[in-house]
């Protein structure tokens, strides 16, 4: 087969192909002694993740003997729904668990906003919270 025809079906122009003699020359060494021990790299790549602080867990809080007498809050984040469940709850401690005193908050601003002022009224007032936080 004709060499320029050979070229033309690789997509390689006979112009080009005068100097791939030269590039062939370098690349073989590499290719045919394996990998060269005087490589430096040109990059590093570093993980965008990084690594995360360790974390601390806590364990729950200690659940009461009884909930006679106590007062529990049930505190809605806002999310959709969230109010209606809390209010059920509200209605049915209300109905059948009598020595309790269950009582509503819609916190203010979503979930990861906090309301000083609940969480001051929480502490002060309250023995048990159950935090509706949507799904």
């Amino acid at each position: 087969m004709d060499r320029r025809k050979m070229l033309s079906l690789l997509g390689i122009t006979p112009a080009l192909a005068a100097a791939a003699p030269s590039y062939a020359r370098a690349a073989e060494p590499m290719a045919s002694a394996g990998p060269r021990s005087d490589f430096d790299p040109k990059l590093t790549v570093l993980s965008p993740l990084g690594t995360p602080p360790p974390i601390k867990l806590l364990g729950m809080a200690p659940r009461p003997k009884s909930l006679d007498g106590k007062t529990v809050y049930f505190v809605d984040d806002g999310f959709p729904g969230t109010d209606v469940l809390m209010k059920e709850m509200v209605t049915w401690f209300n109905q059948n668990v009598p020595g309790v005193t269950a009582v509503y908050r819609l916190k203010s601003g979503g979930f990861p906003q906090v309301d000083p002022a609940l969480w001051a009224e929480i502490k002060a007032k309250g023995d048990a919270v159950v935090m509706g936080v949507g799904h």
